[in-house]
């Protein structure tokens, strides 16, 4: 083999073993800016209204093929008590590249007499296909080798979220397990593990009933495969000003599990996973603007560059009377 080829294998594999735990849509987080219901299947209607969202994701500008992620995602009210939403994804990295749709149906119950008082317990069920694609053609060597082609390879497979939400005025909550179902792709010739499930389960409470409002919450991630524990610790200030809500934060996320299933001595291995992440946007009228910028730091480091990622989103069908709470999740 050339030098060249090599090194391009070398990437490639490392790129696999850091990355492989996550088939389909990649939790960041675009969750905090107002995006519920990009992880959260249950979220599939949760207000009176609809939401759209766009986000674009891209990281290290200046290395080539760096990662970088894509998604649309739309959803609303159907009459009393359902909700209907659907998810677009395209994410490429490296030689590796996958997108996705997911089709969500939601179920929403209230306990409370009064229409304006939030307090509903929802039920997410969302239908993904995913594609995975991976890209040879620049895999070339002197002398050939029949593990490596020089053609793009595909693969498609099915899997299914489900989740539930509850939300009592200030105060919400989300369980989701993603990838049920816990089959994945079966793309590198290669063994591939065919457990891909994860548990998210994530809360918070908005404080403040005047012009300024604080936010914390919490997510927690559990794959099943690789046991491995990541928590993000958010907080997030509003700020109302005429029609406008402006908005900022902060999350760390980091690991919590020392050790993985495909370590041969897990308890001396430590990814370092250390992830601190500031955010900035506005709400204003049916508009809204969100900012996360993301530096990584740590044991397992990559390159100084940030993460960086903008969201757009328009809100529609507003209901004439909102809930009487502060909350913007469902408060369209």
């Amino acid at each position: 083999m050339s030098f060249y080829f090599r090194i391009t294998f070398l990437l490639f594999f490392l790129n696999f073993f850091f990355l492989r735990a996550q088939q389909g849509l990649p939790v960041y987080h675009d969750y905090l800016t107002d995006n519920w219901y990009l992880i959260h299947p249950a979220m599939a209607g949760a207000g009176e209204g609809g939401k759209i969202r766009l986000t674009a994701r891209k990281q290290w500008f200046d290395v080539d093929r760096a990662p970088n992620l894509q998604t649309l995602n739309a959803h609303m009210r159907i009459g009393r008590s359902s909700g209907l939403g659907v998810v677009f994804f395209n994410d490429e990295n490296g030689y590796h590249a996958q997108s996705g749709l997911k089709v969500t149906y939601a179920h929403h119950l209230r306990f409370s007499r009064d229409m304006r008082d939030l307090n509903q317990l929802s039920f997410g069920l969302s239908l993904g296909m995913i594609q995975s694609q991976l890209d040879e053609s620049e895999f070339i060597s002197l002398v050939p080798d029949p593990a490596v082609g020089a053609s793009a390879g595909q693969s498609s497979y099915f899997n299914v979220d489900v989740g539930l939400s509850y939300h009592f005025l200030e105060f919400f909550a989300h369980l989701t397990i993603r990838n049920l179902l816990g089959s994945g792709r079966d793309l590198f010739t290669v063994e591939e593990f065919d457990n891909v499930r994860r548990y998210l389960v994530s809360a918070g409470y908005l404080f403040g009933q005047g012009d300024w409002r604080a936010e914390p919450s919490f997510l927690f991630q559990y794959a099943e495969f690789t046991r491995e524990l990541t928590g993000d610790l958010n907080f997030k200030v509003y700020r109302s000003i005429n029609e406008f809500t402006l908005w900022g934060g902060i999350s760390y996320r980091g690991s919590f599990e020392s050790g993985s299933a495909t370590q041969p001595d897990a308890s001396n291995y430590n990814a370092g996973l250390d992830l601190l992440t500031v955010l900035a946007g506005f709400n204003y009228k049916n508009f809204m603007f969100g900012y996360t910028y993301s530096h990584q730091f740590g044991n397992a480091v990559f390159d100084n560059g940030g993460f960086h990622q903008l969201t757009l989103g328009y809100d529609f069908l507003k209901g004439s009377q909102p809930y009487d709470c502060k909350c913007p999740a469902v408060n369209y």
